[in-house]
C-alpha cells in the first residue's frame, strides 16, 4: 500500500525556516572562502575549514528543519542517530573538499566546475543519507529521473554560488552567492522529496502509538540536541568574521605603506652667489688644503 506523503505539515513555517538556516551557514561559509584566497599560506587553512564547517551545518540543519514538516499519514516517523550525524559528516567532509580546491586554485574555470560539482554531491550524498537513516514500517522508492534532476540542481548551483563567492566583490554579491547557495540546497531538498514514494509494510487500521514500538527517536526529540553542535559552528564562524576587517568586502585590511625617503626627498643646500666673499671660507678643509698646496708650489 502506498503511503499518503506531506512535505508541507507546517505550511510554509519549515520551508521559509529551512532556506534562511541554508543561507545562514551558506553566506558565512562562502565568506570564509573568499578571504582564505587573501589570507597567508598559513591562515588559509583555518579559513577553509570554518567555511566547510559553515556550510555544511547549515546544509544539514536546512535538512533537518525541513524534515520536521514530513510526515506520512498512515506511519509515524523516527530517525536513527549515527546515520543522521554520519549525513552530517559526509557534507562537511565533501562540501570541504570543493571549498579547498577552490580555495588553492582560484577562480579558473576548471577548479570553479571540479570544485562546485563534488560540493553538489556532497548536499545530494547529505540529502540521501539522512533519508535512509528514517525508521518507519515502509519501504522507499525513488523517481530516478528527479534524483538525477535534483543532484543536477545542486551541482549548477553550488557552481555558481562558488564563482560569485570568490570572483565578484562586496556585500551584495555576497548576498547573492548566499541565496544561490541557499537554493541549491533547498531546490535539491524538495525536488528529491518529490521523486520519493511511500510504500507501507503495514495496514492502515493499526493504532497510533505504534511510535513507541519503532527504533530511533523522534524528531520532537531530537531536534534540539541536533541543533546545537552547527549552530555552535554558526557563531564560531559570525564572532570571527565580525572581528574580521575584511568581513563585509572580503579583502584584508590594507597595512600603512612604509615611509620611503623617496617620498620625503631630502633638500639640497642653497647655492650661495658667486661673488659672496665668504662662499671661500665654506669650503670643506680637504678642498681648501688641496688648494693651499698648489698654490704653494707654483
Amino acid at each position: 500500500m502506498q503511503g499518503t506523503v506531506d512535505g508541507f505539515t507546517y505550511g510554509l513555517v519549515t520551508p521559509v525556516a529551512a532556506f534562511l538556516m541554508a543561507a545562514l551557514g551558506a553566506a558565512l561559509g562562502l565568506r570564509c572562502t573568499t578571504r582564505s584566497l587573501h589570507a597567508t599560506r598559513s591562515c588559509r587553512v583555518g579559513w577553509l575549514a570554518l567555511g566547510s564547517l559553515s556550510i555544511g551545518s547549515g546544509v544539514w540543519t536546512m535538512h533537518f528543519v525541513a524534515m520536521t514538516g514530513f510526515t506520512v499519514q498512515e506511519t509515524p516517523i523516527s530517525y536513527d542517530k549515527p546515520l543522521t550525524f554520519a549525513a552530517l559528516a559526509v557534507a562537511v567532509v565533501m562540501i570541504g573538499i570543493g571549498i579547498f580546491i577552490v580555495g588553492y586554485r582560484g577562480a579558473t574555470r576548471m577548479a570553479l566546475i571540479t570544485g562546485g560539482t563534488i560540493t553538489g554531491l556532497g548536499i545530494a550524498s547529505m540529502h540521501y543519507l539522512g533519508m535512509a537513516g528514517m525508521r518507519m514500517a515502509a519501504r522507499f522508492a525513488y523517481d530516478t529521473p528527479l534524483v538525477v534532476l535534483s543532484v543536477l540542481i545542486a551541482g549548477c548551483a553550488a557552481t555558481g554560488a562558488l564563482w560569485a563567492a570568490v570572483t565578484l566583490r562586496g556585500a551584495l554579491s555576497g548576498l547573492g552567492a548566499s541565496v544561490l547557495m541557499a537554493v541549491a540546497v533547498t531546490g535539491m531538498h524538495y525536488t528529491g522529496m518529490a521523486a520519493l514514494d511511500v510504500h507501507l509494510h503495514l495496514p492502515p487500521t493499526l493504532p497510533s502509538d505504534l511510535s513507541a514500538v519503532l527504533p530511533g527517536d523522534r524528531p520532537a526529540e531530537m531536534i534540539g540536541p541536533m541543533l546545537v553542535g552547527p549552530g555552535c559552528f554558526l557563531l564560531l564562524a559570525a564572532v570571527v568574521l565580525l572581528f574580521d576587517p575584511g568581513a563585509v568586502t572580503g579583502e584584508p585590511g590594507k597595512a600603512p605603506r612604509p615611509r620611503d625617503h623617496r617620498d620625503h626627498p631630502v633638500p639640497q643646500a642653497r647655492r650661495r652667489p658667486r661673488n659672496d666673499p665668504h662662499a671661500r671660507d665654506r669650503r670643506p678643509r680637504s678642498t681648501a688644503r688641496e688648494g693651499a698646496r698648489r698654490a704653494r708650489y707654483r
